[in-house]
């Protein structure tokens, strides 16, 4: 990256283990100056990027690392991206053409290191950062957002507590598999959402069941990946539900996809049954829409992902807030059918209660 003040940004958990002082050493045995950051949430606010910025800017800092799962590479991301900039980070949400308004120069290069198989935001252009006010969750976007260089090595993986493996992995279930749902024509996305899905169907209950599987973890960082690359064809009604819930009530991102993907595959059935003969036949499951979603059902029983949103604290009140807020998300516009806020809100219902259409 031709840097010589690096800011690395990781998170607090991550911050007190042995993993940050290695990644230290090295690169201050490198010739290189580091300040670490690692005051961010484990769904990253504004505040948190503002602060990331200042330190940056107190440090002289000319390049981040970040380190770490979802979060801390949103963050660093985001970080990297405001270094430069004279707006409000919220002024480059994912919208129309707001991009636009940042100034590439400004933006500072990341190296990405992953530590989860989930999100895949070590080869994305975006971060998603919760606006404090709402609260809701946004998604920044800049095509200077892509990291220089990522480094994905599966040993970073295998401290990873089985519960925090099987979220992560469902995911990147959930960015595969709504990729390859989404309607349009992009043949490469849907090809790589289904080696994805190959990859974690075969992959995610080892990595689940035996942590310290090398060759597990290597195949779901690849799949993890492979999913952000996939979905630049489009996300759908799962993200758009569950990035409400995690901005209310701060519940893990993956785990709520996980909770929500078979209610919202159920609600697209009509529009996706003629996909998912392909996705069964890739998976050895059979070539029927019950097939896939019985393979789904199971998988989330095997790694111990709950069946409703209730056991993750939402209640049916709460359904009123959340639907307007899912309306506005603008990756409802990758779902197969048209949502709005009724039908959201019917979504919600169904994961509440339990009930699959």
């Amino acid at each position: 990256l031709a840097a010589k003040r690096l800011l690395l940004v990781t998170d607090p958990g991550l911050r007190e283990l042995d993993l940050v002082a290695e990644v230290e050493r090295l690169l201050i045995g490198a010739g290189l100056d580091v300040a670490t950051y690692s005051d961010i949430q484990a769904n990253p606010v504004g505040a948190d990027v503002e602060e990331g910025v200042e330190r940056f800017r107190a440090e002289r800092c000319d390049a981040v690392v970040a380190l770490g799962g979802g979060s801390s590479l949103d963050a660093g991301k985001a970080i990297a991206l405001m270094t430069g900039q004279v707006r409000p980070i919220f002024d480059f949400e994912d919208r129309e053409d707001w991009s636009s308004r940042v100034d590439p120069t400004g933006v500072a290069p990341v190296l990405a290191i992953p530590t989860t198989a989930g999100t895949g935001s070590e080869v994305g252009r975006a971060a998603v950062i919760t606006d404090e006010v709402g609260p809701t969750k946004k998604i920044i976007f800049h095509s200077s957002m892509m990291p220089k260089s990522v480094i994905a090595d599966p040993e970073l993986t295998v401290g990873l507590p089985s519960h925090l493996t099987a979220a992560t992995g469902m995911d990147a279930l959930a960015h595969n598999l709504e990729a390859f749902c989404a309607p349009g024509f992009h043949p490469m996305a849907d090809g790589i959402a289904l080696e994805g899905l190959r990859l974690i169907a075969t992959w995610l209950p080892r990595a689940v069941e035996d942590g310290s599987d090398l060759r597990a973890r290597a195949h779901m960082l690849a799949a993890a990946s492979m999913g952000a690359v996939a979905f630049q064809k489009g996300l759908g009604a799962v993200h758009a539900l569950s990035h409400p819930v995690g901005a209310v009530l701060g519940v893990h991102h993956g785990l709520l996809n996980g909770v929500l993907l078979p209610y919202v595959l159920s609600f697209n059935r009509s529009d996706i049954q003629e996909k998912l003969p392909l996705l069964g036949r890739s998976l050895g499951r059979g070539e029927s829409f019950d097939d896939v979603l019985d393979w789904l059902l199971r998988l989330r029983a095997e790694i111990g992902i709950p069946s409703t949103l209730k056991a993750l604290g939402v209640s049916e009140e709460m359904v009123e807030q959340l639907a307007p807020m899912a309306a506005e998300d603008p990756t409802c516009a990758g779902n197969p059918v048209p949502v709005g806020e009724s039908e959201l809100a019917s979504i919600y219902l169904n994961a509440i209660q339990g009930l699959l259409g």
